[in-house]
């Protein structure tokens, strides 16, 4: 979605009305987000998205009827799906790891600032993942506890595959840096920085950020 000039519509899902009206007060004040929409549960956000056809959804993870993993699943079947942003919390952070194969675009924390939020609605809209550094490094030590003896050295033996160019840029996303972050650092223009996360997910067989992140932190790299 290209969204220079455009408004980026968007669908809040949350069981908690309080947590609800919030978002939809802090987002709707800017000038380039339109809440089409609320949605108490998955199933009445998966009704909602049909209808209003929003390009980011908000989405809580614990709701009751259909939780967001499986609305997220749902919605990211549809021939042209939303965005997600999965909205979590530390003790949900068992669910975020199935999100991710899911179809999750961002994983922000509920405490995180309201600006914070809404520049990762707008990167989201622009097709760069947003992975909150926190719910990152998260994911990454739950990972690594359930892993293998072994794990460092599968995670090597995988980077071994990339260009150097394509190393540092893995070791940046290990970092939790965001393409434009990583341009600046390398000196590369932001779409060369995609292209080589397009190949770093088919060289590391990945489909997602978060995935680069946690080989590169096994290795030991970030």
């Amino acid at each position: 979605m290209d969204t220079v000039g455009s408004v980026i519509r968007v669908l809040i899902v949350d069981d908690d009305p309080l947590v609800r009206s919030a978002l939809s007060l802090m987002i709707g004040g800017q000038p380039d987000v339109d809440v089409v929409g609320e949605a108490p549960d998955g199933r009445e956000a998966l009704d909602l998205a049909r209808r209003e056809r929003p390009d980011v959804v908000l989405m809580d993870i614990r709701m009751p009827v259909v939780n967001g993993l499986e609305a997220t699943r749902q919605l990211h079947t549809w021939d042209e799906p939303p965005r997600v942003i999965v909205l979590t919390t530390f003790d949900a952070d068992d669910y975020v790891l199935q999100a991710l194969s899911a179809g999750a675009d961002g994983f922000l924390l509920k405490d995180t600032p309201p600006v914070e939020i809404v520049a990762a609605i707008r990167k989201v809209a622009d097709g760069e993942p947003m992975l909150s550094p926190s719910v990152t490094a998260t994911l990454i030590r739950q990972v690594r506890a359930d892993g293998s003896d072994d794990r460092s050295a599968v995670a090597r033996s995988r980077l071994d595959r990339l260009t150097e160019r394509e190393l540092e840029v893995a070791v940046a996303i290990g970092r939790g840096l965001s393409n434009a972050e990583i341009a600046g650092e390398l000196f590369l223009s932001v779409p060369t920085v995609k292209a080589h996360v397009s190949r770093l997910f088919d060289k590391l067989a990945v489909t997602n950020r978060v995935q680069i992140a946690i080989c590169v932190h096994d290795a030991d790299l970030a």
